[in-house]
């Protein structure tokens, strides 16, 4: 029996659920498909920043997620960074992403990934429009000029399916079987490191982090490792917790003592039990593209890395987001093919510049710093500062990854703009950039205004503007939204009247009159002209 849908989701973990929420709540059918029925209880995926929290508020669901936390409400959710052990002298509170929080509109938050999958499902066994597969995986995948044929077998079973799309999507992580189907290639960086993922309960661990004040991780750096770390993760507050750490090539869960690998980067001796040891291989993986004709590709199964600084949940749930609404866009007929061409030349280069600048570099500057100061060259004092400063420039890292899209051909960005994931938190309306939240004089922000569609921020006497940009979408079939306003206090951060904003909240031109061709404008950031 064949079935018909506009989109086929290939793999149910967090970034498929999210772009099945992401689609359905625009009214397009589509189809998720999973092999797993139950989720895995690893705490994997668990720091989601404010940008991540924004998309939970339109898909209806913040409050539910933060509901969802295991750790108390207002934990600090920041680290503690320490050389050598946990007992250390030399130690440091790390920088987190609260200094960037004035620039969006939600706060970020921090839960197991388990329990933000538990909630993304439930969003989406409320929307009419999405069929799941759980319990089938797919075999086959072939597409034409007329769609997409993707052949399905239930796991443990003989029963087979075959469903037919207009669009696939492959969210079916590092492994990806629709990836290799349609011939992506991948450029991979291997550290040639073995790492375990330990996670264990441990009350007497807890009692012993309480020299430290209150913070939801634990870098430990050791010289001999250099720049890789060995990492441990709150779970709850009091009992659960997880561990990194690279270990021999041929460790194995029966060859291996990990209890004392723990208490050896602790620094003191405790009791814990363990509920899984499991491994992974450092590396970065980038695909050369992240689209095939009518099939694409998100999440892991677009890029993968080691869980260093929170990038890959977060990225993929921005791969979502992104392609979710230009799928939305050309299937109800008023986008053209360059919108859907132009998620790969927006998430391609975030996720390439990420890996490069903010996973890559930062291991290799702390083992550099690591093969250059200690205690005994630099004596204790002097160490003790200078590896509390060891993030050269302080926050600088997290003011600068601010993932913008200013090379994208459907953004009316500066001359010579290239996307990528390093760029400045500004409240000034930036083409290419994420639009900053703001109060409008009715007291509500700007955000709470911003519909599913375009939006014109309108801001003093630009009547005719508006009129203008309404009439060239009106023309197009394109959905706008005019947010008309005279308050001329804190929009003046602005620093532009006139600000079209796109359905994922970035800025994709700004003026201070009427533009000669709204028109053309319209067709541009819609991918038709």
């Amino acid at each position: 029996m064949t079935k018909r849908y506009q989109v086929v989701i290939v793999g149910g973990g967090p970034v498929g659920v999210a772009l099945a929420v992401e689609l359905g709540l625009r009214g397009i059918s589509c189809a998720l498909v999973e092999r797993r029925t139950r989720l895995q209880e690893i705490p994997k995926g668990q720091n989601l920043t404010q940008r991540t929290l924004e998309h939970f508020y339109f898909w209806g669901i913040a409050d539910e997620l933060r509901a969802a936390r295991a750790m108390p409400p207002g934990y600090p959710i920041g680290g503690v960074t320490t050389y050598k052990t946990l007992t250390s002298d030399y130690w440091y509170v790390q920088v987190g992403r609260e200094v960037v929080r004035p620039y969006y509109f939600q706060d970020n938050e921090r839960l197991p990934q388990y329990r933000t999958e538990e909630v993304l499902r439930r969003r989406m066994a409320s929307i009419p429009e999405i069929a799941d597969y759980f319990g089938w995986r797919a075999t086959a995948i072939a597409q034409d000029a007329g769609g997409v044929r993707i052949a399905l077998s239930r796991e443990g079973g003989g029963e087979t399916e075959t469903l037919e799309a207009d669009y696939a999507v492959g969210c079916d992580g590092a492994h990806s079987f629709v990836r290799e189907a349609i011939g992506i290639t991948r450029g991979i960086k291997d550290f040639d490191e073995l790492m375990v993922l330990a996670v264990f309960r441990s009350r007497e661990f807890h009692e012993g982090l309480k020299r430290f004040p209150e913070r939801s991780t634990y870098r430990v750096l050791h010289p001999d490792l250099r720049g890789y770390w060995q990492f441990f993760g709150r779970i709850d507050v009091g009992e659960g917790f997880f561990f990194h750490a690279p270990v021999p090539a041929d460790t194995t869960k029966e060859n291996f003592d990990f209890h004392g690998l723990l208490e050896k980067v602790a620094g003191f001796k405790f009791a814990a039990q363990f509920d899984y040891v499991g491994f992974w291989d450092l590396r970065i993986a980038v695909a050369q593209n992240y689209q095939v004709g009518r099939v694409f590709i998100a999440g892991d199964a677009a890029h993968s890395h080691p869980p260093y600084g929170g990038y890959g949940l977060n990225s993929g749930i921005e791969d979502a987001a992104n392609l979710g609404w230009k799928l939305a866009a050309r299937l109800k007929g008023w986008a053209g093919d360059k919108l859907l061409a132009s998620y790969s030349d927006e998430r391609r280069p975030v996720f390439q510049q990420t890996a490069d600048d903010f996973i890559d570099a930062k291991i290799a500057q702390e083992g550099a710093f690591l093969a250059e100061h200690s205690p005994e060259k630099d004596g204790p004092e002097k160490f003790k500062t200078l590896f509390a400063n060891i993030e050269s420039g302080g926050p600088s890292w997290v003011y600068a990854f601010e993932p913008n899209y200013e090379g994208s051909p459907v953004v009316f960005g500066p001359p010579g703009g290239k996307s990528g994931a390093r760029g400045e938190h500004s409240f000034k309306a930036r083409p290419g950039h994420h639009l900053a939240p703001q109060p409008l004089s009715s007291g509500r922000n700007v955000f709470e205004e911003l519909g599913s569609g375009f939006a014109l921020l309108a801001f003093g006497d630009n009547d005719a503007a508006a009129r203008a940009f309404e009439d060239g979408a009106r023309a197009l079939g394109v959905p706008l939204k005019t947010i008309r306003d005279s308050y001329a206090g804190e929009r003046l951060k602005y620093e532009a009247p006139l600000i079209l904003v796109r359905p994922d909240q970035y800025v994709v031109w700004t003026g201070d009159k009427a533009p000669a061709d709204a028109g053309a404008i319209i067709a541009r950031v819609a991918g038709r002209a």
